[in-house]
């Protein structure tokens, strides 16, 4: 019995340390920081609400709380919609297993580019003289580059729903591949129609995915500041942006940590949430 404690702790005493180092102590680190005070050139520790007070009392952060919220939403409900029916057609109707390979490996491809590179690409698409405006001038639908294509909250949607859709298809493409083809067949022995065995039977499997996916895109989205400096103009800022400011020109560490505890709090509850959803899916379907 001793022994075999002792080989249970050797085992997970080194992801556990790992977890540690590389998680929980940043993590403490952070929040720590946010209770300290700015007195440039330093931080004093204050142990005070006053950080988390003047993202409350201030109007500002609240609008760009809400808007990184909304854009992480809306990316998520635009990263499914062209994620799902690629995955489904995948998984359900390519027989071949070295096609669906292939097919797959090209989805994820765009992983193994720069993001920097990918984002710059939407902006190239975007722009005054991108390849969007060119082809509508071709066409003749306007006789002048447009430029309200490009910065604005659509682009970012547009360009982060590209960059984050492989993390969104991989997770539905796992669980509808799950699904047995037996399932499908009995509902239709039974008289159910396509649309009635979709509705009843797979869409109900593959929510697993679709929560999974729809957590990590969204967790990314909100927490990412490239795009909107690149394709979304001076208007829309989100809360990484703001973070980024804190800690780099602004030198306020504190506050920069107040805004990543209450940013972290948000995903927190988004995975809860879907977490939740995701054990009552289990319980109805057992």
């Amino acid at each position: 019995m001793r022994k075999n404690r002792i080989a249970f702790l050797s085992v997970i005493s080194g992801p556990v340390l790992w977890w540690s180092l590389v998680l929980l102590v940043p993590y403490l680190i952070m929040f720590t920081l946010s209770f300290y005070t700015r007195k440039f050139p330093s931080h004093i520790p204050d142990l005070h609400f006053g950080n988390y007070a003047i993202l409350l009392a201030d109007p500002q952060y609240v609008v760009v709380f809400i808007r990184t919220i909304k854009v992480a939403f809306f990316v998520s409900i635009t990263s499914f919609l062209l994620s799902f029916p690629l995955a489904y057609f995948l998984a359900r109707k390519v027989r071949s297993k070295r096609i669906q390979l292939m097919l797959y490996v090209a989805t994820i491809i765009p992983l193994w580019v720069s993001y920097l590179l990918r984002a710059y690409t939407w902006k190239t698409i975007l722009g005054s003289e991108g390849v969007l405006n060119s082809f509508l001038i071709w066409t003749g639908i306007i006789k002048a580059p447009v430029s309200f294509f490009l910065y604005n909250q659509v682009a970012m949607i547009i360009t982060m729903s590209y960059i984050f859709m492989p993390f969104m298809m991989m997770p539905i493409y796992a669980s509808l591949e799950k699904i047995p083809d037996n399932l499908i067949n009995a509902s239709k022995d039974l008289g159910a129609s396509r649309l009635t065995s979709f509705l009843r039977i797979t869409l109900p499997l593959s929510m697993p995915g679709i929560l999974a996916g729809f957590t990590f895109t969204f967790c990314m989205a909100s927490g990412d500041f490239i795009s909107p400096v690149l394709v979304g103009g001076p208007y829309s800022n989100m809360i990484a942006n703001v973070v980024t400011s804190q800690f780099g020109l602004a030198m306020n560490w504190p506050l920069g940590s107040a805004i990543s505890v209450i940013l972290l709090a948000i995903v927190i509850i988004v995975i809860s949430i879907s977490d939740r959803f995701e054990n009552t899916g289990r319980v109805n379907l057992g």
